[in-house]
């Protein structure tokens, strides 16, 4: 691999060769992160990430509205973050060549023991501090879990969800349940 991990770059730099780059990069203020995994990622996490993109593009479809799985990038609201969400949903007009996204309404990450503690704390100060955002999902893979943020009116409120739970995703409105998320992952305890 030619990237180094941890490199610093400018965002003008990393928009410009992130598509010739040969692992997907995210970029945080400054400094580039070859994503983990590029080899390849647990079937439960493929599985996961799958049947939520499955159901959120169903209900996105409902409303006009697009859902991406693990390709699409997200920008922060100055500009100076790109994430690649595990599914994203947005209701931004749609353009055949835009490679990033900037108005979510929907973001999901699926945990992996690499990634969990990023998820609960960069990411969702990141993602939550998107003004058209409504969901932040953070899914379990090795235990039927799901942390869901919803925007509320005076700010965000975080839910668990286990075993047989729906989850109300009321931007969408739509119903989410555990057991669409983990439909064919092997046995867990609920």
């Amino acid at each position: 691999m030619t990237d180094a991990a941890f490199r610093a770059m400018s965002v003008d730099e990393y928009l410009r060769t992130e598509e010739h780059s040969a692992v997907k990069r995210e970029y945080v203020h400054g400094f580039v992160y070859p994503l983990h995994g590029q080899a390849g990622t647990t079937d439960a996490h493929a599985l996961i990430t799958g049947n939520v993109f499955v159901a959120l593009r169903q209900a996105a479809r409902r409303r006009g509205c697009y859902a991406y799985a693990s390709d699409m990038r997200v920008a922060t609201a100055d500009r100076m973050t790109y994430y690649y969400p595990d599914v994203l949903v947005t209701c931004e007009p749609r353009q055949d060549d835009a490679k990033v996204k900037v108005a979510p309404s929907v973001l999901v990450e699926v945990l992996s023991k690499s990634t969990a503690h990023n998820d609960h704390n960069a990411k969702y100060h990141a993602y939550t501090s998107l003004p058209s955002l409504q969901e932040y999902m953070i899914v379990e893979q090795d235990e039927r879990r799901v942390y869901v943020y919803h925007r509320t009116a005076t700010g965000w409120e975080m839910r668990e969800y286990g075993g047989a739970d729906s989850i109300p995703l009321p931007s969408l409105e739509a119903t989410l349940s555990l057991d669409d998320i983990y439909d064919d992952v092997r046995p867990m305890d609920a």
